[in-house]
């Protein structure tokens, strides 16, 4: 009986949240490209089966290349043409460079703070800027250019070593612990072991932090819901956003327990750490926002 409940006022907050969006937008419709007829608080998604791709072809061939759709709440915009494309990402790139929002970002990306998901304005100005300038400038990836070079030695002796010994070696899955060892090298400044992430291991959570991300979610499309988080994905977002928390809580603690450290070449949270208690960030920078940076490097 309690899922009925749930169902129930599910529906309730739903039509609740779509008479009041009518009442306040009677005077202030959205302009929006000619598309099919949609449904009252559904929208256009009874049109969309389980091939959306295949569903927006014939619907952009009956309706045109430049098509308005309202997907819940949310209206969008369906271009489907390289002119309507090159108006959307060139022409008027900046009316839409910004982010919707986002349940899983703003679960698991602390708010939206990084490069990926924050919405367009002067914080993604200033934060694309620092990225730019201070963390991937060709001078910051050059001062790894000796530790590279000496991974990639390492890499070559195993596979000479295992040649020698006529061994089977998966090259999928050593390239990719070796561009793995690299990046942690550069953002963390040390190796990591797959435990030392979480006793699930490193890929199993970001395996299952993908896959919760990419699913669907009521709330994204009908945000009056999303505090009732019929889907259970809101808990299992913030579980797997404490897990990456306490993993970057610790790798920040340890830089400012060893900041007194010399070492041949800062690393990523070395140069964070330093922005952010220098205060020439020019914004609010802070623990989150490092951790944010961190979460997509």
């Amino acid at each position: 009986m309690a899922w009925m409940w749930a169902a129930a006022a599910a529906v309730s907050v739903i039509v609740l949240v779509y008479l009041l969006q009518e009442l306040l937008s009677s005077t202030k419709k959205k302009r929006l490209p000619p598309g099919p007829r949609g449904l009252p608080i559904l929208g256009h998604f009874h049109l969309l089966g389980k091939n959306p791709h295949h569903d927006l072809y014939h619907l952009a061939r009956k309706h045109g290349p430049i098509m308005g759709l309202r997907l819940g709440f949310v209206p969008a915009i369906v271009v489907s043409s390289p002119a309507g494309a090159e108006l959307v990402l060139k022409t008027h790139d900046l009316v839409f460079a910004s982010r919707p929002p986002h349940q899983a970002a703003k679960y698991m990306s602390y708010e939206q703070r990084n490069l990926v998901f924050q919405p367009y304005g002067s914080y993604w100005r200033n934060m694309r800027k620092l990225c730019t300038l201070e963390l991937l400038s060709n001078l910051k990836i050059n001062e790894f250019r000796a530790m590279r070079k000496a991974e990639l030695g390492l890499l070559v002796s195993s596979l000479k070593q295992a040649a020698e010994l006529r061994e089977t070696v998966d090259l999928s899955a050593r390239v990719s612990g070796l561009s793995g060892d690299m990046n942690s090298l550069m953002i963390f400044g040390r190796k990591f072991a797959d435990r030392d992430f979480d006793e699930k291991g490193f890929k199993a959570v970001i395996m299952e932090t993908l896959a919760l991300a990419a699913k669907f979610n009521l709330a994204d499309y009908f945000p009056g819901i999303g505090v009732l988080d019929l889907q259970g994905l809101n808990r299992k977002m913030k579980s797997l956003s404490k897990i990456f928390d306490r993993f970057l809580e610790k790798i920040i603690d340890d830089h400012v327990q060893n900041k007194q450290e010399k070492k041949q070449t800062e690393d990523l949270v070395d140069t964070m750490m330093a922005i952010m208690e220098s205060g020439d960030a020019e914004f609010e920078f802070d623990r989150r926002n490092v951790k944010a940076v961190l979460l997509v490097s």
